[in-house]
């Protein structure tokens, strides 16, 4: 028997592929996976080694079951010859040994075969592999969740195109099978999303009728369908829902309970409609002059704005052509005499406020270098408590970041004396350049770089002044999505490997330019990738001088 011999073999190949893929992709696991898809990609190293130990789990069972099976082929062969005549077969002294032999010795190596867990060594890899590779946690899980439903909005995706593996026509990638759909209306449903919940629940109702081996049961969708569509108010539905998996399963007790609650509203929504007036008069309209004031923040987009935010990532909304017709492009050299014998390519996106575009300013191999020295620095991107000055993560921006300091590399350095002839502005008081990769979906919702009024703790720690300008390096091509959106002035900007968009956060006053209030869209498709400069007041004195005249509102 040679079970042991052939696991052994098998768990050393996989040692050695666990080892090497160590060497190359081994760092600290911080969670948040789904915030940036170049951490994803370390995914792929993962699944590759729990294929290969799931092979080899096979490889040994199947080497059992194979032992097994010529056992049972060799005691039939016997066992039927001796029952041709039992008396015969018996007489002969050595099959009366062997016999005996079959069910005292044999017997017992056959018990130890079936006994023996060939599992638990695999489980054990799987084990210790969660200390040197990276492994998604349910947050990763829900967030990539939310993501998806972040997608489905902004891109008014239809429910079942996405189940089939199909975004805005194009197929990336296999059918969704009902188990997925439920698991995904499962993750909206615990954080609350009815709305989405009832859509996915739906979906894999349908889904469920397709298959044959089926992961997930009719009653498990029932009973989160059910409840979502009594939470979106339609009781009636809901009640129905919980029949149906009632007669599924006569004692589950949620939905026991659940029936019974239904009932009861249905009956007070009843009586409710027929005694609405104080005089027991019918139809007597509802009073809605109350309305409850919700808190407000600046980070958070009114209706009218997210409506248009949306419209702007789909390429829906549109300037007027006379608008389109005053825009530019040309070669520019910004006074720099570097600049003289190799000019810039400038397209202008948008005058007032004035939006630029420069082409083919970071070559690729730039963009490889910058990436490299970021990816082992990637924390989720944060964004700055205007109350306290303190930095938070927040879903509103879903991605993750690192800063490079100029003193780094040559690359880093050069970057930022190409910011300095682009803009004409000094890098002395800038930030250093933030590197971002976005995550599922990623996105940065609607929001202004520059601080506010109301932002006293905003920059003070740096002693720089507000930031007066923004420079923002596309580094790679987004195959749906991503665009950089500014909803006052319905400007969207798509990324284009190698080059930057250029504006000023500040009027010339000084005061903040409330039009270049703007957004990263979710990226449907594909990675993004980008970089900034953060471009502060002091030290711009004399290269951007004060203008008495105002540029901006009088009121704010």
């Amino acid at each position: 028997m040679n079970l042991k011999s052939t696991k052994s073999r098998s768990t050393m190949a996989l040692s050695a592929l666990l080892c090497l893929l160590t060497i190359v992709t081994y760092h600290p696991t911080y969670g948040e996976l789904f915030t940036a898809l170049a951490e994803m990609e370390e995914l792929m190293d993962t699944e590759s080694v729990l294929i290969a130990n799931l092979e080899n789990y096979v490889s040994v069972q199947e080497s059992k079951l194979t032992q097994l099976r010529r056992k049972i082929l060799e005691y039939q062969r016997e066992h039927a010859e001796a029952a041709k005549d039992v008396g015969a077969y018996l007489s002969n002294p050595v099959n009366a040994f062997l016999l005996t032999k079959r069910l005292t010795t044999d017997w017992r190596e056959v018990e130890n075969l079936m006994s023996y867990d060939v599992g638990a060594d695999f489980l054990e890899n799987v084990t210790n592999y969660r200390d040197v590779l990276k492994f998604p946690s349910d947050e990763d899980l829900n967030g990539a969740a939310v993501a998806l439903m972040r997608l489905q909005d902004t891109y008014n995706l239809d429910t079942a195109s996405v189940a089939r593996g199909e975004l805005n026509g194009v197929q990336y990638s296999t059918e969704m099978s009902a188990g997925d759909c439920f698991e995904l209306g499962r993750q909206t449903y615990l954080n609350g999303d009815y709305y989405h919940t009832v859509l996915w629940m739906r979906e894999a109702m349908d889904r469920l009728s397709q298959e044959v081996n089926r992961t997930t049961t009719k009653a498990d969708v029932l009973e989160y369908l059910a409840f979502s569509t009594f939470k979106q108010g339609n009781v009636q539905t809901a009640l129905l829902m919980t029949n149906e998996l009632l007669e599924l399963v006569p004692n589950h007790e949620r939905a026991v309970g659940n029936k019974a609650y239904y009932e009861k509203e249905l009956e007070k929504e009843a009586r409710q409609k027929a005694m609405r007036g104080d005089d027991g008069s019918e139809d007597v309209p509802v009073d809605t002059t109350i309305q409850i004031k919700k808190e407000t923040s600046s980070l958070v987009y009114d209706s009218t704005e997210r409506v248009l935010y949306e419209q702007l990532c789909r390429g829906e909304a549109h300037r007027a052509e006379a608008d389109l017709a005053k825009l530019r492009c040309r070669y520019v050299t910004n006074s720099s005499p570097f600049l003289k014998i190799a000019p810039l390519k400038l397209e202008e996106a948008h005058l007032e406020p004035y939006i630029v575009i420069y082409h083919e300013v970071m070559s690729d191999a730039e963009i490889e270098v910058i990436k490299r020295l970021a990816k082992p620095r990637f924390r989720r991107a944060t964004v700055q408590n205007y109350k306290t000055g303190e930095l938070e993560v927040a879903n509103y921006r879903i991605s993750k970041s690192a800063w490079l300091k100029d003193e780094e590399h040559s690359v880093v350095r050069t970057v930022g004396q190409r910011v300095e002839d682009m803009t004409g502005l000094t890098m002395t008081t800038a930030e250093e350049l933030q590197v971002v990769n976005y995550g599922i979906g990623g996105h940065y919702e609607p929001h202004f770089d520059f601080a506010r009024r109301e932002e006293k703790n905003a920059f003070k720690s740096l002693g720089t002044g507000n930031r007066i300008a923004t420079v923002l390096f596309y580094m790679s091509d987004v195959s749906q999505g991503g665009a950089t959106v500014f909803p006052s002035i319905r400007v969207a900007l798509r990324p284009k490997k190698g080059t930057a968009a250029f504006w000023y956060n500040l009027h010339a006053s000084g005061h903040g330019d409330y039009a270049t209030r703007h957004a990263a869209c979710p990226v449907l498709t594909g990675t993004k990738w980008v970089s900034n400069k953060w471009i502060h007041e002091r030290g711009q004195e004399f290269l951007r001088p004060c203008d008495l005249t105002p540029d901006h509102p009088e009121e704010f």
